[in-house]
């Protein structure tokens, strides 16, 4: 029997719930350190276009928008990879290694500006996206290892409700540090806190329950129940891509993530440049009112999060029907709310109010969308969020582009031009959440355990006598949207 331990510092707090707390600060590290130049690019370049001066740099609103968006481009080519690599060798040191990385070139990037070019500067950020494009996968893979179905709106959220937080703390304490400090210290700051969190997260954290040093007997064996396995099996087949890129309520949850990342680009690389530059804020004050739409977002998505549990577990809906329903309060109203900002002209209170708004209803995106790929596939966990996570990362490598070809001067016709980017994220978000709404699922599917692997040895896949199966059939076959292919495999299964 496993070796655990019962004395207080390991029994203060369940080790389901350190994993979750330093899971989140996993992504709000890796948000500071990616959203942090959003700021700081205010004061890089100068507002005029004009020859260098100092510490400022002539770089046209194109040249931003990839300099911001290049990023993006390392952070989808390494989800797929980042996902693979989790499932098959564990999920801890593909995080911790991708948030160091991260650190130790954000760092550089100060030395790229300054003795190399802009491209130099695009190359270290993308790059950087490489490091932060394998988080969101490796820790979907870890809480399918950790969690229980029953807890994993709660959790989830607060995991993945760590970008907001991320973005809060990096918008407004850029804001100070730039106007006390040169902007290079501000990229040294981030980069010095993610290898404190490197160095806490490897001590603390394993891939599984069964490998954790730390963990109760108690918490051991409630986990074993729950989940019907605590150790990560290292011979789990290979990813069925055929049967996942074929599947109808993956591809409309793919579909839905891209444009919730569409939305959610628009308003954090590009609202800091909006208030500067359309309303005139100080850059003193830019990172406060940034940064107050996180804070909305954060705040609705836990409370939404144990709304969702709470829906469940109760069985006032089935966990399709909670998916659909947190999706679409995560969609549509926050696409009124940005429209309502574009026509409140240079009215600062107003814009701000919905631009909050707008990004607390975004919170519910939380308990609805991004944990799906745990309810379609906890084996593949990490394929999947590397898929949908991967392909919506891809907005955030054309929002910036984007928006500098339709914005392209800072006058009063500027909020027109930005009026029409509203229009357009209005009208994805719109369509991305009827997607959703037809042909989204909360049912475990059938490439979950592959036709050649229906025993035990499947991962972490349930065996169809554990209470956490009866209670993913007992809550979803009451949902007369269920795939009927799904239920007679699972039913299979049993016999």
């Amino acid at each position: 029997m496993k070796k655990t331990y019962n004395n207080p510092l390991c029994t203060i707090l369940p080790q389901r719930v350190v994993m979750g707390i330093m899971g989140f600060l996993a992504i709000a590290v890796s948000y500071t350190i990616r959203q942090s130049l959003s700021v700081t690019i205010t004061e890089m370049v100068p507002k005029k276009t004009d020859a260098r001066i100092g510490e400022t740099y002539s770089w046209s609103e194109t040249e931003q928008g990839w300099v911001l968006s290049s990023f993006y481009i390392g952070y989808v080519i390494s989800h797929v990879p980042g996902g693979l690599v989790a499932e098959k060798f564990g999920a801890k040191w593909t995080i911790g290694c991708g948030v160091l990385l991260m650190g130790v070139l954000n760092a550089l990037t100060p030395i790229a500006v300054r003795y190399g070019n802009i491209m130099v500067v695009i190359v270290l950020r993308i790059i950087m996206g490489l490091g932060g494009g394998t988080t969101y996968p490796a820790l979907s893979v870890m809480l399918a290892a950790w969690v229980p179905e029953k807890e994993r709106g709660k959790l989830g959220s607060i995991v993945f409700g760590g970008g907001q937080i991320g973005s809060l703390v990096s918008f407004a304490l850029s804001s100070v540090i730039l106007g006390k400090y040169h902007w290079q210290y501000n990229f040294y700051c981030w980069s010095i806190i993610s290898v404190i969190w490197f160095i806490l997260f490897t001590i603390t954290c394993y891939s599984d329950p069964a490998s954790h040093p730390f963990i109760t007997q108690k918490e051991l064996n409630y986990l074993n129940a729950e989940l019907g396995q605590t150790k990560r099996n290292d011979k789990l087949p290979p990813t069925p891509w055929s049967s996942i890129l074929t599947n109808i309520p993956v591809m409309a949850m793919v579909f839905a993530q891209m444009g919730h990342d569409w939305i959610l680009y628009v308003i954090s690389s590009d609202l800091p440049k909006y208030l500067k530059e359309v309303l005139h804020v100080p850059t003193e004050e830019v990172g406060f009112y940034t940064s107050l739409p996180f804070l909305g977002m954060w705040l609705f998505s836990i409370f939404s999060g144990y709304v969702s549990d709470f829906l469940i577990v109760r069985r006032i809906l089935t966990i399709t029907q909670a998916r659909k329903f947190f999706t679409f309060l995560g969609a549509v109203p926050p696409a009124f709310f940005i429209m309502a900002a574009s026509y409140a002209e240079k009215n600062l209170f107003v814009v701000v109010t919905m631009f909050v708004c707008a990004m607390s209803f975004l919170g519910n995106f939380y308990p609805g969308l991004k944990i799906n790929s745990l309810d379609l596939s906890p084996n593949y966990s990490g394929s999947l969020m590397a898929l949908t996570n991967g392909i919506g990362g891809i907005s955030g490598v054309v929002v910036p582009p984007f928006i500098g070809y339709i914005v392209d001067d800072k006058t009063n016709s500027a909020i027109l031009q930005w009026r029409k980017v509203f229009w357009i994220t209005f009208g994805f978000s719109i369509v991305r959440t009827v997607v959703f709404l037809l042909w989204g699922s909360g049912v475990v599917q059938q490439f979950n355990n592959p036709v050649k692997q229906l025993s035990v040895e499947s991962g972490i896949s349930r065996q169809p006598d554990t209470p956490t199966n009866r209670y993913e059939m007992s809550s979803d076959l009451s949902d007369q949207t269920i795939d009927k292919n799904v239920v007679v495999f699972n039913e299979q299964n049993k016999t």
